[in-house]
């Protein structure tokens, strides 16, 4: 029987603190039991998969890609860091995990405590605690990818075209039947101070989260590029 591949860690590039806020100890351990870190994370996305069901059951097939994103998200970083593993990294992968984590990772905890009164009233509360921390876990892990990848630029351009086209099916022209985002457990409509509604603050969080893995991407990329030219 062959063994599981035990990759070598590979050596931390010297970032700033903002752009690689994990402690090197962590980092380490991470990729040092990242065959855990795949179980777990392809555990999550069965499990969001699961979740998604009723809103599936609801949306045309043709647009079910567009539907489950966190668990598409979890299923990019456990085939970035699996792929890793085996000696087979993939640039395009990694930075679709990374943007997919970090996105989906604080977009969910955004409407779980803008909007927790609603989801508390049909959600129980380790539920609405599982969901709030493991989403939070998905930003956690995705400050690893910077050990495996230089975020080139052609990766770059595919993880901003693939969630500016989710963005869009998802808040704005949705192509096939209605808006294709995550349900939210009220009205569109429902009006917050300022005369701003559910939907625009669901929508508001999701554009600003599909430029922040964008900067903290490309600042990882120029910063890695100034430390190799500085040696």
């Amino acid at each position: 029987m062959s063994r599981v591949p035990r990759p070598a860690v590979p050596a931390r590039d010297s970032l700033p603190w903002w752009l690689a806020p994990l402690p090197k100890a962590l980092e380490d351990l991470g990729l040092r039991l990242v065959w855990v870190v795949v179980g777990i994370n392809l555990v999550g996305t069965a499990f969001g998969f699961w979740y998604y069901l009723p809103q599936l059951s609801e949306t045309p097939l043709v647009m079910w890609i567009f539907v489950p994103d966190s668990p598409l998200a979890t299923l990019f970083i456990a085939g970035a860091f699996g792929l890793w593993a085996m000696g087979r990294q993939n640039d395009y992968l990694t930075v679709l995990a990374f943007f997919g984590n970090i996105k989906l990772g604080l977009w969910t905890p955004w409407v779980l405590v803008v909007f927790a009164e609603s989801f508390l009233a049909f959600t129980a509360p380790a539920m609405y605690t599982f969901l709030l921390v493991s989403h939070l876990a998905m930003v956690v892990q995705a400050f690893v990818l910077h050990r495996i990848t230089d975020f080139p630029l052609k990766a770059v351009g595919l993880a901003v075209a693939w969630y500016t086209v989710d963005l869009t099916v998802d808040y704005f022209i949705p192509i096939v039947g209605g808006p294709h985002h995550t349900s939210i457990p009220l009205a569109y409509d429902v009006g917050f101070p300022g005369g701003t509604t559910a939907f625009q603050l669901a929508a508001w969080g999701a554009v600003i989260l599909t430029l922040i893995p964008l900067f903290w991407a490309l600042g990882t990329r120029i910063a890695k590029l100034e430390t190799t030219e500085s040696t």
